[in-house]
């Protein structure tokens, strides 16, 4: 399967049986990301939290079973 990333409109090629092949198939709001992007935004994002002036809000989980 040909995939695209949404950043840096690099074309790379991935399996077509893979897990992430199949959510790219179905789920059309799910996108790809190359891993030097991937990369890249990883490193600036932890940068940040170093910093401490950074909050990371992640979505709290209400319900006891799905934490």
């Amino acid at each position: 399967m040909r995939v695209q990333c949404v950043i840096c409109d690099n074309i790379e090629k991935i399996d077509s049986y893979c897990l992430q092949a199949k959510r790219l198939r179905n789920r059309r709001i799910h996108t790809y990301m190359c891993q030097s992007c991937h990369d890249r935004i990883e490193e600036k994002t932890n940068k940040r939290l170093s910093t401490g002036k950074f909050r990371f809000n992640r979505e709290r989980k209400k319900e006891k079973h799905l934490s």
